[in-house]
């Protein structure tokens, strides 16, 4: 970020836009150096790991590191979806930046294997340090540095046995420095409100109180933020007599929904701040293609020393569903543009390369869509609910099990894929591949009749619109004469709350491109460009004031 760019208090900056990050951007954490804030947000199994924005105005976010990209630091090869890097807490102190991950890999059943670490660095977009491991009790771990020198790690403890709730509080052990290692008693310092699923630990000192910040209640429509405190680091904490300072559980008209897991930091002028995850489902369903994003709300310390919402102004502009305008992604350098990522795997050059044809992304085949190995998925995040993605693919398949193009991805249940492959009788056609978000993993193929013949030779443009929870594909020979494939699809359920392990999904609709390969020779596909055309050219009416309060309460 630019030094000379001059800091914003929070107190006068009345112009944040919710969600501040759209698109899935989940579990924020922030913390401030000097006059630029930073927040780290989850990427579960999209690699490289974890996404920090900075800003020093709380409304221009950009994307400066993603830390976790190296196999040492980062292998997700195998783990299920919605597994990966969870909750990641980033901290200054000591002149370097500190955080620290879970890598879940395991979802299902009873157990969770949650190994965590830590890594640091003296800049926000360096090389990090190689790994610590800390301690694999349960997920969501964040460090607290106190003001006598010492550091804390909290992490929620998973409780497997079948009489509990597996959410088993919160854990607090100190943090050795010169070791490298956790020591000492680990304390169960807080087991939770009667709303339960306590998670998403922070810590903060203030005015002689150690303030622990929770998320309760489930990441689904339930979900919340509550405070506890206490004079001792170790406990016992004390609940607020609110319980809650931010759920939208009990507002359904409120735009933002699922709104909880949140952080904590001061400003410059000793206002607060707290982003808090939330997520904007499409008009009259309880379904959010867009994933989990990040919304920003002040707060205060009220006469009795609890943090509460500050007031309404975070909501004073309109909550935002548009418009990003056109991103055109051209493949003419050494490096792939930070808006996409890929799949679970530290090694891409064994997935794309932008040497090999110059001018293009080339992707070579690899395993089926879906794969929790290696998939060569190609994508950014879809950020509104209207919204239209354009590619151009030069694929010469040598039969059906080939297949590459264009593809809306939430994970292996649910997808939609728009591809060139070689069909009966030798002939390059155009079909369609959709997972339609079941426990079979059976996909559909609504074309499989009747598919599309192609040139024998040539690229393909190929395109999809999405509106609200209808998808449309499109091809065209000439890019300017557009032709319409297939019925209309269902968008809706690329969502979290769609279909197989509904409630249980943590992500967000992906829009990219795909080659897959299953007969495993890699054969590769080009494509020229990437184009993302936001086209949700209407914001929400600010909501009429009870609305406001409805959101708050």
């Amino acid at each position: 970020m630019a030094g000379e760019t001059e800091g914003v208090s929070a107190r006068n900056s009345n112009h944040i836009r919710n969600p501040f990050l759209k698109g899935f951007n989940p579990d924020p954490c922030i913390c401030r150096v000097g006059d630029t804030y930073y927040v780290a947000t989850s990427t579960f199994e999209w690699y490289p790991g974890v996404q920090i924005h900075a800003s020093k105005d709380l409304q221009q976010w950009e994307m400066v590191s993603r830390p976790l990209n190296r196999a040492d630091l980062l292998d997700m090869r195998g783990v299920p979806d919605s597994c990966g890097v969870w909750a990641p807490g980033l901290s200054y102190a000591d002149g370097e930046f500190w955080l620290v991950y879970t890598n879940v890999r395991r979802f299902d059943g009873d157990f969770k294997d949650t190994p965590n670490f830590l890594t640091t660095c003296d800049t926000i977009d360096g090389d990090w340090g190689a790994p610590v491991y800390l301690n694999a009790s349960g997920f969501d771990p964040s460090l607290f540095h106190d003001d006598d020198g010492r550091k804390w790690l909290v992490n929620m403890i998973w409780d497997h046995r079948a009489d509990r709730t597996h959410f088993g509080g919160i854990y607090l052990q100190e943090y050795d420095v010169e070791a490298r290692r956790l020591t000492g008693p680990r304390t169960n310092i807080f087991k939770g409100s009667p709303s339960g699923f306590t998670e998403a630990p922070h810590l903060y000192k203030v005015n002689g109180y150690y303030y622990l910040m929770t998320a309760e209640g489930g990441t689904g429509y339930d979900h919340a933020v509550t405070i506890a405190r206490s004079k001792d680091i170790q406990g016992p904490y004390e609940l607020d007599p609110a319980r809650h300072i931010l759920t939208a559980k009990d507002s359904p008209r409120s735009d933002l929904q699922r709104t909880g897991h949140a952080s904590l930091v001061q400003t410059q002028d000793g206002d607060w701040l707290m982003p808090f995850l939330c997520s904007r489902p499409l008009d009259g369903t309880q379904r959010s293609p867009l994933g989990r994003e990040s919304a920003l709300a002040r707060v205060h310390l009220d006469h009795d020393g609890w943090f509460k919402l500050r007031d309404t102004d975070f909501l004073s502009a309109p909550i935002v569903r548009g418009n990003d305008g056109v991103q055109t992604y051209q493949f003419d350098s050494d490096r792939l543009h930070q808006d996409f990522q890929w799949l679970r795997t530290p090694h891409p050059e064994r997935l794309f390369s932008l040497e090999d044809r110059p001018g293009h992304l080339r992707l070579m085949g690899r395993e089926s869509p879906g794969s929790l190995f290696e998939q060569s998925l190609i994508a950014r995040r879809a950020s509104s609910h209207a919204y239209e993605v354009m590619t151009s693919v030069e694929f010469d398949p040598e039969d059906f099990q080939q297949m590459a193009g264009l593809m809306i991805y939430y994970n292996q249940h649910k997808f939609h894929y728009l591809n060139v492959s070689r069909g009966e009788g030798g002939r390059r056609e155009l079909s369609i591949l959709s997972c339609l978000a079941d426990q079979s993993l059976v996909s559909d193929q609504p074309l499989i009749d009747a598919p599309i013949a192609l040139p024998e030779t040539g690229s393909i443009s190929l395109r999809a619109r999405v509106t609200g929870a209808e998808l449309r594909f499109a091809y065209a020979i000439e890019a300017t004469h557009w032709i319409d494939v297939g019925p209309v699809l269902d968008a809706s359920l690329l969502s979290d709350e769609a279909g197989k392990g509904e409630g249980a999904n943590f992500t967000g609709t992906f829009v990219g491109m795909g080659c897959h390969d299953l007969t495993g020779q890699g054969q590769p596909a080009d494509f020229s460009h990437f184009e993302y055309r936001d086209l949700s050219d209407h914001r929400v009416g600010e909501p009429a004031a009870d609305q406001l309060e409805d959101v708050l309460t």
